[in-house]
């Protein structure tokens, strides 16, 4: 994970402060955008992402999308989540390239373990040190997402063990229970050890699937490195992503992605 920002200077929940009115005008503020877009390219860059394809982040507290856009502009793709519906209404209206997801992240990362491959945070985290209502305790919000997002991105750190040479991958006990669920990473060295089952479960099958970590995933394993951006093919990726998002997007035709003639 990589993120930065500065305290807030202001007063009240995000979700309160930044009503519709504050979320244009913090969207439309050039300096906003600026540093926005400096501290985006900065926290990919410490993430040392590979370069030869493209990867799934999640950018807590992704506000309008400003630091998204940085992430799409670069090829790769994102979830964002963030607890102002002000503020992903205008990331909603700008038509930015990721997934929303309206939530609180001091409840924790609600997403599969493995999911991710890194994750950013620009100018966010510090709200949960606050405590908005009698029942936030900071302490107890901070250690649910730290926790949480650690699960999220449990293949960031299998994928690195096995491209040391390690084989075997991630055993989870007690899969369907809140409390008493545990993941173990199971390594083994030289020849390829059978992988343990996991307790409290009478298959096998969930287990081994959360355990096969490879560097690609299935969505993205027919891309060849980045699209060029206004190519054809950036074009009918850009166009698939928003169909995913339920929105309406124009059929493709042999004309998608060509250069027209200039005007006379």
């Amino acid at each position: 994970m990589a993120g930065g920002g500065r305290r807030p200077e202001h007063r009240g929940p995000p979700e309160l402060f930044y009503d519709e009115a504050e979320a244009r005008k913090y969207t439309q503020n050039s300096r906003v955008v600026e540093i926005q877009s400096q501290m985006s390219e900065r926290a990919v860059e410490l993430l040392g992402l590979p370069e030869d394809r493209p990867c799934l982040l999640l950018d807590v507290g992704c506000g309008s999308g400003l630091s998204g856009d940085y992430i799409s502009e670069e090829g790769h793709y994102w979830i964002g989540m963030d607890i102002s519906s002000a503020m992903l209404d205008v990331a909603l209206e700008r038509e930015v390239e990721g997934d929303l997801l309206l939530a609180d992240v001091g409840h924790g990362i609600p997403f599969r373990p493995g999911m991710f491959d890194g994750c950013i945070s620009i100018s966010a985290v510090q709200w949960l040190c606050n405590a908005d209502k009698k029942s936030h305790s900071p302490p107890k919000r901070l250690y649910r997402f730290f926790s949480t997002l650690y699960s999220a991105l449990l293949e960031l750190i299998t994928a690195q063990a096995m491209r040391a040479g390690f084989t075997g991958g991630m055993v989870v006990d007690y899969p369907n229970s809140a409390k008493a669920k545990k993941f173990f990473l199971c390594l083994f060295v030289g020849t390829s050890g059978t992988l343990p089952k996991g307790l409290g479960t009478e298959c096998a099958a969930e287990e081994v699937h959360q355990a096969k970590f490879t560097n690609e995933r299935t969505r993205f394993r027919n891309a060849k490195g980045k699209s060029v951006k206004k190519s054809r093919d950036w074009i009918l990726e850009k166009k698939e992503r928003r169909r995913r998002q339920g929105r309406e997007v124009r059929a493709d035709t042999k004309y998608t992605g060509r250069k027209r003639r200039p005007r006379f």
